[in-house]
């Protein structure tokens, strides 16, 4: 099954939920690795070049996951869910899919106000543009020091919402017995509450 159906998700929103979780954790944990480093070694060096070049295929990841969605809508929450929960699901994920572009955009504005105007090579093999950084953000430096505060507070927040979502999935899975978690894992018929 390629497409989602009302009761299940398809091949494709599967693939995109796992390799962009996947994605994403690691992205968190070198975050919050490299940040300790020495800022003039050149193995950090390399460790920031990664993470910049994963944050663009998590950039691209998003674009294509939300074009998916528009056009191949998401299963029908479980019938038994109370409102206040169906809520909080619509929220967590519009919340999820902000920061998964917040996140990335934040990063390149930040390194595109760098006044050491690093270049980035996308796994040293393609490279970015610096964009455009918005006037009211100050002198590089300012704009620089506004931007990591941003991506760093966006990180905490998207940590945040992951741990929500997660535990939400599990309360659907042990708690509430329905199929929530089932069928972000299979493509099979779903089974249980709809």
């Amino acid at each position: 099954m390629i497409r989602n159906t009302s009761t299940g998700y398809g091949l494709i929103a599967i693939l995109f939920h796992w390799t962009m979780a996947a994605l994403i954790f690691g992205m968190l944990a070198l975050g919050i690795y490299m940040t300790d480093l020495p800022p003039t070694d050149m193995e950090t060096f390399k460790l920031y070049q990664l993470h910049k070049s994963i944050g663009f295929v998590v950039l691209a990841l998003a674009s294509l996951r939300i074009v998916w969605r528009l056009s191949n809508p998401s299963p029908k929450l479980p019938a038994g869910m109370k409102s206040i929960e169906k809520l909080a699901a619509h929220l967590g994920h519009i919340g999820l899919y902000v920061l998964l572009f917040a996140l990335p955009l934040s990063g390149w504005l930040m390194v595109s106000a760098s006044p050491w105007n690093i270049p980035t090579v996308l796994f040293d093999v393609l490279p970015m543009p610096h964009l455009h950084v918005p006037a009211f953000l100050g002198d590089k430096t300012q704009a620089e020091g506004i931007l990591k505060e941003v991506h760093e507070y966006a990180a905490w927040f998207l940590m945040a919402l992951l741990l929500a979502h997660i535990c939400a999935a599990l309360k659907h899975h042990f708690i509430s017995r329905d199929t929530t978690l089932k069928r972000m894992i299979s493509t099979g018929p779903s089974r249980g509450s709809v």
